[in-house]
């Protein structure tokens, strides 16, 4: 697949190398498309870089890996995203990390959606840290679980398939409404890891019986 990372911070970076290590063709976007070149370089894998708009036409998969709060800028920087899969990646803490500035009513996932309402938006890799993507996707040697919620099936199918081909695990939680459950669960990880002092080196999971 022809994947398109909107950002180059370091769930960007852990993305990147992961899927071009699987095989896919990765393009790293910024506003600034030097600071994509630099980043893209230093990660090697032959990772290409542009920017938003440019690397956005040309995918097949876009992941918006940016903060919510500059996701509106950055979709309408990027085209609009008509017509494509956007894996949205994005928790909504505040500040602080203490808290979730949307819930129970819609997440970050319905409101991007909203700000790109021609694309495919699914919610998927969230709970991942970033240390772990950089660490192949696994916890202990055992992969990492990735949850993915969106409203068209054939869209969180083909992230079903992506997360697997990069060797993590997935669970399909079904529709886009589902983010208001796993965005939650992304600020228990992080209160975990950063609050109660576990580290990054940590992801939740779902026990099913055989």
């Amino acid at each position: 697949m022809n994947i398109s990372i909107l950002g180059t911070g370091n769930m960007a970076s852990g993305l990147a190398v992961l899927f071009a290590k699987s095989g896919h063709q990765v393009t790293l976007a910024s506003r600034d498309p030097s600071k994509a070149r630099s980043v893209a370089t230093e990660l090697g894998n032959r990772i290409q870089a542009g920017d938003f708009a440019t690397a956005s036409d040309n995918a097949d998969i876009i992941v918006l890996a940016v903060p919510f709060d500059a996701a509106d800028e950055v979709i309408k920087a990027a085209g609009g995203l008509a017509g494509k899969i956007v894996i949205d990646i994005t928790n909504p803490m505040t500040a602080d990390f203490s808290g979730l500035t949307v819930g129970h009513t819609t997440s970050a996932a319905e409101e991007i959606q909203k700000l790109a309402p021609s694309a495919k938006v699914v919610k998927a890799f969230n709970t991942v840290f970033a240390s772990v993507l950089q660490n192949g996707g696994k916890v202990n040697g055992q992969p990492a679980t990735v949850f993915v919620a969106g409203d068209d099936a054939d869209a969180r199918n083909q992230i079903v398939a992506l997360a697997q081909s990069a060797g993590l695990n997935t669970l399909d939680t079904g529709a886009l409404a589902s983010a208001r459950y796993l965005e939650p669960v992304a600020g228990l990880n992080i209160a975990l890891g950063y609050g109660l002092g576990h580290g990054t080196d940590i992801a939740p999971t779902w026990q099913r019986a055989a």
